[in-house]
Formats: structure tokens, C-alpha cells, sequence
């Protein structure tokens, strides 16, 4: 059995320990879970372990090489006994210390370690909550294994039993253990590792013994309440901001600091360092454990509900996939990691509300539809491409009953989606590519008067350039590439449309200059993309994985542009609800 498969046959019983662990604190009125920190938690378990699929070169298959090339006592039977195991399993625990002491001590290892440490809340949880970057440098450390001649299938298996050891350590409920505490890590110790307390930062680093610690100066008791999360607060469920945000402000600082002594020294000092000329320019507040506050936005019993169906849903997808992944083409595996971290990112962003839960549902329809095309299973493409236009419309029509002020705009945005759906079943089936064509050119048309309610005619003569400029390159490609005398024409009015809708899109953008005008936007330009794709597959080349480019693209501009007028209706609304509401000046004493 694979690694991956192993994970997926311990999950029940991680779950069984979280409902138990969740009993006890209900018992002791000392609850350590929330709902959003839970899911976000084991989300990004969830996404390490199947971006894990992709990293296996690194993680094994560099082992496996240093060990073929250069191990000292290669296949010596001594590894297969147990006195073997036992001496591999310290051997890879000592490994383990100093590459978790350097994922605390330089910047490029914290970037990656970061993610296990983010959560505000300490529970077994947690234990789940692991970096998806950690594989790019963390082989290093256990090439001495390899060149000591430790197997790889040997080093595979006690690499995941120190990894499960320390699931149970994740827990508030289990105190100090006496002599076990001075021997191996524990609950008590390991909290130490998690607090942000001024004596506990960068202790206990220790994966099942903690007398590495001891030994290198690095321990320390608990002995005062542990405070959680790190000095920098995430605030924010997104998995892929947590696996980012300090490589983002490393490469930042990077970027803006002049000597290139630094520009390296960022990367490789300790987590926090910052050169004296950035520090300057960009100065970072001090960290004050008075003032940690958990981050906890707001969500209904709705969004809880939905959530929580949906992320079992999600691992449900999740389990089944690393059952079958190994065995999978790396492209299949590719696809179906982009809906699954497409399908956790939606989840997330509506627990934060950063969408509603319409808008999860059909950012997850679109990736399905899109996988299902790229996997080859038809009758599923067919269910869920009309479906997550469909959605769209729901979510339109539920936003235009609750905001009458602007039904106008709403009804051209529903009259594009419909002929997008139209179209789109069209051209579902052989034989309805023209027809297909005119619907979307209607939906395109109606676009276009959308974008113009609230905005001059073609407002940016720079837009109108660029896009009819690359409409012209493309339709001259589509000509040269063989496009049917008998399809030029309706082809040629069909770039016209769709270049002129997103150049007055841009426009419109232009002229608003707020964030909801630019994501519609940047919508229309990858419905220009998508239709370029599309018209390149069917009439100069056959793309690789055509279906992932063609509805990805269509999809993300689809979203972005109902996402975009819902929240440019819903500002509106507030600014007309503020003027009506507020006080005149001549009224005003």
C-alpha cells in the first residue's frame, strides 16, 4: 500500500479521536473547537497530502537515488531486524529535529512550516493542518539516511510512523505526564512548541523524543498558559494565502531592499529579519501578546451548514482520489487536484464571506463540469455544464428580488446567462456549433449593453485598440490555420462582439475604478481567451487537455463577471439607500 493509501485508511480513526476529544471538552466546559478553524485546519491536511502526489520525486525519489549511488552499507540486513527499525526510527526522529529547528530558525523553511502553526485554536485538528511546500527542501535533511544506507522502504515507514506519533500530541485535555514528559514529546511539551509566549517561541522542537531538545539547549517546561497562533496572525481561512503569505513577504522584502546581499540574506535569516532599508520604508508592528484577538468573521447558521456538508463532500472526493492516484496518469492526477483545491478554496472563502454560497456552488460546478470534460465522462459533462449555468442564474434572480432598485442590469445579466447556457448545450452536441455560435454571440451582445448601463460608450479608446487590435491577430490565425469559407464571416462578426464587449468592459472599468468593475473586467478578457482556445482546437490544432484551458478560462469568466455586477449592484444599492436616507443640507440646522 502507498503512503497516501495508508493516510486514507487512518482517517477514520483521526475523526473518531476528534469526536472524542470534542465529548470531553463539551464534558468539561472547556470546548477547544471551532467549526471554521476545524475545517480550515484539516483542509489544508487534506491539501498536503494530495499535493504530496506531484512532490514524491522529492521526497522519495531523491532518497531513493543518493541511496543507489552513494550509501556505505547498502541492503545490509541489519535494516530489517528490529534492533534495525528501532535504530531508523531514532535515526530519522534526529533528522527530523533539525529540519523542524531550521523550519523555526530560517525564513525559507518557516515559509513552508508556517501553515502547521497558524491556527488560533490547539486541538487534535491542528495535528491535521500541514504545509503543501514543505517537500521542496525538507529532503535535505535526510540524506544522511541515504548515505548511511537505510532503505527507502524502510525510510517511507518510519517516516510515517514519527508523522502519526504526533497526531496525538495536538491536545489541551491531557496534562503533564511525568516521566514521560522528560523522555518523549507530549501534549505538555509540544503546546510549548505551538504558543507565541515570549519564553516558549522556538522550544520543544521534537518529533517523538524529546531529549533531542535537552541535548542541544533548545527545551523548555510549560509552565504558564499557552497563547496560540503566530506573531503574525494569518486572519484568513484561505489555504492558498496560508501556504503563500511569508513567501510573498519574503519576495517582497527581497524586491525592495537595494544591496543583493540582502536580497538573499531575507530568505535564509531568521524568520522576522528584515533589512535595515525595508525596515525603514515599510515598518511592521510589534508583536504585543496583550493584543491577539482569534480571528473569528462572522457566518450564519447557514453558511456553518453548508460548510460543513460540503467539506464532507469535499473528503469524501479527497479519500477517493489518493486511493487512486498513484495508478493515475499525472495528468488525471493534475485535473482532479484543481478541483478539489478549487472546491476547499470556495468553501473557505464562503466561510469568510468573501462569497456567498451560490457563488461556491458554481465556482464548484464549473470545476467539475471542466473535469469531467478533461477525464472523459460525458454523461457527468453533460449534467453538470448546463447545471452551473444554472446556478448562476438562481444566484442572479435571488439577488435581483432582493435589490428591485436594479432590475434593468440584472435582467441583461440573466439574459446573457441564459443564452450561455443555451450555448453551451448547444454545443454539447455535435452538429450545433453554429447555433451554438449565435447563442453566445446573443449572450456576448447582451453583455455588452450590461456593461454600458452605468457607463459611457467604449470609454477607453486604448482598450478599444488592444482588444479589436487582438481580435484581428486571432481571427488572421484562425484564416490562415484553415477556417471554413463558409464560417469566416459569422467567425469574423463573432471576434468583432466579443473584442468590442471587452473593450467596453475595460472601459467601464476605467471610469468606476472599483475593484467589483475590474474583476467583470478581467472576465470579459478571459471569455476572449477562451473563445481564442476554443477556435484554435477546433479549427488549427488539437490542444493537449483542450477541455481544462477552454472551460477553465470560461468558467473563471463567467464567475468573475456575476460576481463582479452582483457586487457592483450591491454597492450601488448602499449608496442610493445613503443618499435617500441621509439629511438634506438645506434641512440641516
Amino acid at each position: 500500500m502507498s503512503p497516501s493509501q495508508i493516510i486514507v485508511l487512518a482517517t477514520p480513526v483521526f475523526f473518531a479521536l476528534i469526536a472524542v476529544e470534542v465529548a470531553i471538552g463539551l464534558k468539561r466546559r472547556r470546548n477547544t473547537y471551532r467549526l471554521d478553524d476545524a475545517i480550515s485546519s484539516i483542509g489544508l491536511g487534506m491539501l498536503s497530502q494530495i499535493s504530496a502526489v506531484f512532490t514524491r520525486l522529492l521526497r522519495v525519489g531523491i532518497y531513493t537515488a543518493v541511496y543507489a549511488a552513494v550509501a556505505i552499507w547498502p541492503d545490509h540486513p541489519f535494516w530489517t531486524t528490529w534492533a534495525g527499525w528501532v535504530t531508523a526510527l531514532v535515526f530519522y526522529d534526529f533528522c527530523y529535529y533539525w529540519l523542524h529547528r531550521a523550519g523555526h530558525e530560517s525564513a525559507v523553511f518557516w515559509a513552508a512550516h508556517v501553515v502547521h502553526h497558524q491556527s488560533e485554536d490547539y486541538n487534535l485538528s491542528t495535528a491535521l493542518r500541514q504545509t503543501s511546500s514543505g517537500a521542496l527542501l525538507g529532503w535535505v535533511f535526510y540524506l544522511p539516511m541515504a548515505v548511511a544506507g537505510v532503505p527507502p522502504l524502510v525510510f517511507g515507514v518510519v517516516a510515517l510512523i514519527d508523522l502519526l506519533y504526533q497526531f496525538w500530541v495536538h491536545t489541551e485535555h491531557v496534562g503533564k505526564l511525568g516521566w514521560f514528559d522528560r523522555w518523549f514529546c507530549s501534549p505538555s511539551n509540544h503546546r510549548v512548541h505551538h504558543a507565541v509566549n515570549d519564553r516558549y517561541v522556538d522550544r520543544n522542537y521534537g518529533g517523538i523524543l524529546i531529549v533531542w531538545d535537552r541535548l542541544f539547549g533548545s527545551f523548555i517546561e510549560e509552565d504558564e498558559k499557552c497563547v496560540y497562533g503566530t506573531r503574525k496572525p494569518l486572519r484568513s481561512w484561505d489555504p492558498l494565502w496560508a501556504n503563500g503569505e511569508v513567501y510573498w513577504g519574503l519576495l517582497k522584502d527581497a524586491w525592495h531592499t537595494r544591496r543583493w546581499r540582502d536580497k538573499l540574506g531575507v530568505w535564509f535569516k531568521p524568520p522576522g529579519w528584515r533589512p535595515a532599508d525595508v525596515a525603514e520604508r515599510f515598518p511592521s508592528t510589534a508583536f504585543d501578546i496583550g493584543l491577539v484577538q482569534r480571528y473569528a468573521p462572522p457566518m450564519s447558521r447557514g453558511v456553518r451548514w453548508f460548510a460543513g456538508l460540503q467539506f464532507a463532500l469535499l473528503l469524501a472526493g479527497v479519500a477517493s482520489f489518493l486511493w487512486m492516484a498513484d495508478g493515475w496518469p499525472l495528468a488525471r492526477s493534475a485535473v482532479a487536484f484543481l478541483v478539489l483545491l478549487v472546491s476547499l478554496w470556495a468553501i473557505c472563502a464562503a466561510m469568510q464571506g468573501r462569497i456567498g454560497m451560490g457563488e461556491a456552488l458554481l465556482i464548484e460546478g464549473g470545476a467539475l463540469s471542466m473535469a469531467c470534460a478533461a477525464l472523459g465522462w460525458v454523461e457527468w459533462h453533460r449534467v453538470f455544464k448546463p447545471l452551473t449555468m444554472c446556478i448562476a442564474i438562481v444566484v442572479v434572480f435571488a439577488q435581483a428580488r432582493a435589490t428591485p432598485g436594479v432590475q434593468r442590469s440584472e435582467a441583461l445579466l440573466l439574459g446573457a446567462l441564459t443564452f450561455s447556457l443555451v450555448g453551451d448545450v448547444l454545443l454539447m452536441f455535435p452538429g450545433y456549433f453554429i447555433p451554438g455560435l449565435v447563442a453566445f454571440l446573443l449572450a456576448h451582445l447582451a453583455y455588452t449593453a450590461l456593461f454600458r448601463q452605468d457607463a459611457p460608450w467604449l470609454a477607453s479608446h486604448r482598450a478599444l485598440a488592444a482588444t479589436v487590435g487582438m481580435g484581428a491577430v486571432v481571427f488572421a490565425f484562425l484564416w490562415w490555420g484553415g477556417l471554413p469559407a463558409a464560417l469566416r464571416a459569422p467567425v469574423a462578426a463573432y471576434v468583432l462582439v466579443i473584442a468590442l464587449m471587452t473593450a467596453q468592459a475595460i472601459g467601464r472599468a476605467t471610469v468606476h475604478g472599483d475593484s467589483a468593475a475590474v474583476l467583470v473586467a478581467v472576465g470579459a478578457c478571459c471569455f476572449m481567451l477562451s473563445d481564442a482556445l476554443l477556435a484554435t482546437h477546433k479549427f488549427v490544432t488539437p490542444l493537449p487537455m483542450s477541455p481544462v484551458w477552454v472551460l477553465s478560462s470560461y468558467y473563471v469568466a463567467q464567475v468573475l463577471i456575476v460576481a463582479g455586477m452582483l457586487r457592483g449592484a450591491s454597492q450601488w444599492l448602499r449608496h442610493a439607500t445613503a443618499a435617500i436616507t441621509a439629511p438634506s443640507i438645506s434641512g440641516a440646522r
